[in-house]
């Protein structure tokens, strides 16, 4: 029996479908601590509408969410951020954004895997904020570029400073970013992208 209905089925949005020449994806996951910009760079990268999963702060974080520094911050991710973007015409990039207080912390090894590499993102004004989540990544061996985030009114320090503060590797590359930026986010997956084939291409030759 055939149905008339005034409702259409809606497809996806051509700006969502992936390009028929993609023949590679990657997953990559933005890490940081709270507050660092997580959310702002994947929303300002991705070529898709990003989903996002933030919710008002209420007063059930108050003692629980370190919020020092950031206390103008009135909404925070309680589950993940996603959003795709295309490096070429054929490698794709799926980007999660993970939640950054500790106690969303339990989803993070959901999200890590099959992830390739990830990002994680710094604030200087909170350097100490990035510790346990380098650390985290260290033990799960995943490979990490980190990028500082740019804010108004955070110090400045030279990469030498940043990788003695943050005990990196000589390897591990650090940039400079402004997660606002299309372009400065995108600098920083190529980065990461970049970093990969090194480690890649070492593995090999050994």
């Amino acid at each position: 029996m055939d149905f008339k209905s005034s409702e259409q089925a809606v497809g996806p949005r051509s700006e969502d479908v992936l390009p028929e020449t993609a023949t590679a994806a990657v997953k990559v996951v933005i890490v940081g601590g709270f507050g660092v910009g997580k959310t702002t760079l994947v929303g300002s990268v991705s070529e898709i509408r990003p989903l996002t999963t933030e919710e008002t702060m209420t007063q059930a974080g108050v003692g629980v969410d370190d919020t020092q520094g950031v206390e103008r911050k009135t909404s925070t991710t309680v589950a993940m951020d996603f959003g795709r973007i295309s490096i070429n015409e054929e490698l794709v990039l799926y980007l999660f954004g993970t939640p950054g207080q500790e106690r969303f912390w339990f989803l993070w090894r959901g999200l890590f895997e099959g992830a390739l590499g990830a990002v994680v993102l710094v604030d200087t004004r909170r350097l100490e904020v990035s510790f346990d989540v380098i650390g985290r990544l260290e033990e799960r061996g995943v490979p990490f570029v980190v990028a500082v985030n740019s804010f108004p009114d955070a110090p400045g320090h030279s990469v030498d400073e940043l990788r003695a503060a943050l005990d990196l590797p000589d390897a591990v590359p650090i940039v400079l970013c402004d997660a606002r930026m299309r372009s400065s986010s995108r600098d920083v997956l190529m980065t990461l992208m970049r970093y990969l084939q090194t480690l890649a291409m070492t593995q090999e030759a050994s």
